[in-house]
């Protein structure tokens, strides 16, 4: 841990102070990167926010205005509950969608743009139309009772 700043010393040199002493105890070398030229940047200010996005691997969708993304789900919804085994599942997916929906209404937007809820009963049906129908139950095999030999 570093000293307190004494009296009387501006930030700026007691700071410039600090560095030259950690440099000069060795404590930079060796750091990931060292001796390497920075990377060249777009022209545009927010290139290090891009690079940032890319190395963490962020969907592009996450960067869309809200409405937008809103209504990207939307149109994949189907896609999306495809895979859920319930109706319970689904019509959950589809009523958060439709929640969040509603929320981005009561935000201002930047833009005139709105996205639209989702009609829950009709995505239940299109859930239900596209699962394969359930195997019939196998006819229960007659119960065979076996007596003892000494009871015929």
């Amino acid at each position: 841990m570093t000293e307190r700043k004494p009296i009387g010393v501006s930030f700026e040199s007691w700071v410039d102070q600090q560095i030259a002493e950690a440099a000069g105890r060795g404590e930079f070398d060796g750091l990931p990167g060292t001796g390497k030229a920075l990377p060249a940047g777009d022209d545009g200010e927010d290139w290090w926010v891009r690079d940032y996005v890319r190395r963490q691997e962020v969907p592009a969708e996450m960067s869309l205005p809200t409405p937008l993304l809103l209504r990207r789900q939307a149109d994949e919804i189907d896609d999306t509950v495809r895979a859920l085994t319930t109706e319970q599942q689904v019509r959950a997916v589809a009523e958060d969608l439709n929640r969040r929906v509603e929320e981005s209404w009561r935000r201002p937007a930047e833009h005139a743009l709105a996205a639209r809820r989702v009609d829950v009963e009709a995505l239940v049906e299109r859930w239900r139309a596209a699962r394969p129908a359930p195997d019939p139950e196998p006819e229960p095999e007659p119960v065979v009772v076996k007596r003892p030999w000494w009871r015929w």
